[in-house]
């Protein structure tokens, strides 16, 4: 003997919007798994490509000022990770900290600029975070904001205007 029960329609409409909100869940978990295999895959490359280019960039900058020890700015690597340090020298002096970290999919920059009348240097801090697309490329964009960077040369020259010009954004 089978008895069947008849379910309310208020029950059904729960079930479905609890189907609905699982199948939303399922697909931000895929899209989630899928960046941080991008991530995984190329984000080293990224940053390794970011450092080339910051580099590139600086002694662009520093030939445009040869002979100029305020604008000696130099590029120093930091950790096996591919953090630098972007520095200028004083008077003006700035400094810039990448920091990645490709398990939070992000990279920290830290701006240190010297103010020269005798206050404490002024810090600022900007999250760039590594984003993916459809296409399966890896891109950055700023957390704060939401800009994005679709190459390395347009993350670069954000980064560096601060440092070359010795003033925060």
């Amino acid at each position: 003997m089978s008895t069947s029960v008849v379910v309310a329609d208020w029950i059904k409409r729960i079930a479905d919007d609890e189907r609905t909100r699982d199948a939303v869940r399922a697909k931000e978990d895929e899209i989630a798994a899928r960046k941080a295999d991008l991530v995984r895959r190329n984000g080293r490359r990224l940053i390794d490509e970011l450092r080339a280019t910051v580099t590139r960039d600086v002694e662009a900058f520093r030939d445009e000022f040869a002979g100029d020890p305020a604008r000696d700015i130099l590029v120093e690597a930091t950790a096996s990770d591919g953090g630098f340090v972007v520095r200028k020298p004083a008077p003006g002096g700035t400094s810039l900290t990448v920091t990645p970290n490709r398990d939070a999919a992000a990279m920290v920059c830290h701006y240190r600029f010297t103010i020269a009348n005798g206050l404490p240097p002024r810090e600022d801090r900007i999250d760039v975070i590594f984003s993916g697309n459809e296409t399966e490329t890896l891109q950055t964009r700023h957390h704060g904001t939401g800009q994005l960077f679709a190459t390395p040369d347009a993350l670069a020259e954000f980064l560096l205007v601060p440092v070359l010009t010795g003033r925060p954004r």
